[in-house]
């Protein structure tokens, strides 16, 4: 029996075969073109193709793993139509008289250095989403196929690391569980893993050998261990503990229809976080509230040039229809950081987590929002609308968001076009400088709602797209917790509900922590909230809250 120790990035027990992930191994040719106008359009095709197989795994991700996975593909989509990456290979095949094969390897070998000796380790993270996309340029040039698995029956998956469009692509069916070498909990494939509910272990060096491919191998998604030619007894164990897993899913189905209430009588929403119409579908399915956020943003990634104002209309209505009566939230245009949209002509910024994004690019770009305003207000005759602006960091900011909501209304209402008068206004509290001012901006709306991921960030000075920052990064830090008990305290003061939606709302350790602090509403992706309603039912705060918040109290906490 052979033991090896990984991070586990996606939990659950995967008991099989291990079988190692084989790229197709093309060798780059490389000759002079004399005919450079029919390489380039060689190029062109290859290109176009790439964007049709994205927008597939666009698809495919968002049906599988939600919109977070699908906007990977469709960024990759806008980086196979770069200028600067066409500009670069058309240069080569048109001068240097290169094949298409050989212009491409080497202008993503330019650019993915390019990338890695930048400072920012966000665009450092690009290197890697330009080789993925070279690769598939060069894979359709090749002719290879993708995504196949050479196994008649289901398998623990190795590789040294496995790109997110690797992942996706993966026969499901054939798929027990996956290790890599490399990669680590933030990445991509990590993410894709959980949402998928694939196990998953990320991390374990060169001590997964080839030679170990067909050996019978247990892997533990939420240790990190993997075992392979188990024992009897080792065997018996983890069949025993995946078989619990398997009960617990089933009890957890149980639970449709079931209010979010807990033992002693505390009551909690809990919504789901979407990012286009046809994720609805999975709301209903896992039984969520309501839709406490509604990515907007998805709407401009997905057009070649600004959605237009019915464009939006018919996609705000067709959520607000298919949710019946339920609550919709949704968050006004978030681009800018780590979504970038060519047509907007965002200029470089060294910091783009601290420029120019969300809310400031809707104030300073007024035509932009105006047309999404005018859009929701008139969706908002189709269902129980609420508004949200993110990035606000100051009292300024949300009035000259309301005024430009009321000059919207009176337009409509000059129109004859109908539009709901109960549409409430909240916004997101992702700053420290909301936290701080939470008490004069609870005058200002209706409710908040937290964004985890970015309010950890600013609070910690720690960049979320960074890997490397490992435990610095640490949504569980005090500083984090007593900031979202201000919060919820300013927001109760003003007789208004506060609510999270980032990532954190799913994480059942910290569920108890929310009830004490006194969040109303807990927004998660779909597949999260049978676990989290279970968690609340098996609370009593009247048992956790004292200890919790004394806990919050005290000058320093254990962590």
């Amino acid at each position: 029996m052979i033991s090896i120790q990984g991070k586990g990035v996606s939990s659950g027990v995967g008991i099989g075969p291990l079988y190692f992930y084989h790229r197709a191994k093309t060798a780059i040719p490389r000759y002079t073109v004399e005919d450079t106008d029919a390489e380039w359009h060689r190029f062109k095709g290859a290109q176009t193709g790439a964007i049709e197989q994205l927008g597939e795994l666009a698809e495919k991700a968002r049906a599988e793993a939600g919109d977070e996975a699908a906007m990977l593909f469709e960024t990759h989509q806008m980086m196979v139509e770069d200028l600067d990456y066409e500009e670069a290979i058309e240069d080569r095949i048109t001068n240097e008289k290169m094949n298409a094969e050989a212009a491409i390897a080497d202008t993503s070998l330019q650019f993915a250095e390019m990338f890695e000796a930048m400072d920012d380790s966000y665009m450092q993270a690009r290197a890697a989403d330009v080789k993925d996309v070279s690769r598939r340029l060069l894979s359709i040039l090749g002719g290879a196929v993708e995504g196949g698995i050479a196994s008649d029956v289901p398998v623990l998956l190795a590789a040294d690391d496995l790109a997110p469009s690797e992942t996706v692509q993966l026969d499901k069916s054939k798929i027990l569980g996956f290790i890599t070498a490399g990669g680590s909990g933030s990445s991509h494939t990590a993410i894709l893993a959980r949402t998928m509910g694939i196990p998953a272990i990320v991390g374990v060096g060169d001590a997964l050998k080839p030679e170990y491919e067909g050996r019978q191998a247990i892997i533990d998604g939420a240790t990190g261990s993997v075992v392979i030619d188990p024992d009897d007894m080792t065997r018996d164990k983890m069949m025993k503990k995946r078989e619990e897993q398997l009960r617990l899913q089933r009890l957890l189905e149980t639970l449709k229809g079931q209010p979010n209430i807990t033992k002693d009588g505390k009551s909690i929403r809990v919504y789901c976080n979407i990012g286009s119409p046809e994720d609805v579908h999975a709301v209903q399915v896992n039984d969520g509230g309501g839709i406490g956020l509604f990515r907007s943003e998805f709407l401009y990634l997905n057009c070649e040039d600004y959605p237009t104002e019915d464009q939006q209309f018919e996609a705000y209505k067709q959520v607000l229809s298919d949710m019946d009566g339920k609550e919709v939230i949704i968050r006004t245009l978030d681009i800018g950081a780590d979504k970038q949209i060519g047509y907007f002509n965002l200029p470089h910024e060294e910091n783009p987590a601290m420029g120019m994004r969300a809310l400031r690019i809707c104030l300073t770009r007024p035509e932009v929002f105006h047309t999404q305003l005018r859009a929701l207000y008139r969706a908002s005759a189709f269902g129980k609308l609420r508004i949200m602006f993110p990035m606000v960091t100051n009292v300024w900011e949300v009035r000259e968001a309301k005024r430009q909501c009321e000059d919207v209304k009176r337009e409509l209402k000059a129109e004859g076009i109908p539009y709901s008068e109960d549409v409430e206004i909240g916004i997101m509290i992702e700053t420290p400088a909301a936290v701080m001012l939470s008490d004069r901006l609870a005058k200002e709306v209706d409710f908040f709602s937290v964004g985890t991921n970015d309010l950890t960030q600013y609070t910690l000075a720690c960049d979320r797209q960074n890997n490397d920052l490992g435990r610095f990064y640490d949504p569980h830090h005090p500083a984090v917790l007593r900031m979202l008990k201000m919060v919820a305290d300013n927001a109760h003061k003003n007789g208004i509900w506060t609510g999270i939606c980032g990532e954190l709302g799913a994480d059942l350790t910290l569920t108890e922590t929310f009830l004490a602090i006194g969040i109303d509403e807990l927004s998660v992706s779909p597949r999260a909230v049978l676990p989290l309603r279970n968690a609340i039912r098996m609370t009593d705060t009247r048992e956790t809250s004292p200890r919790i918040l004394a806990a919050l109290a005290d000058e320093y906490t254990n962590n």
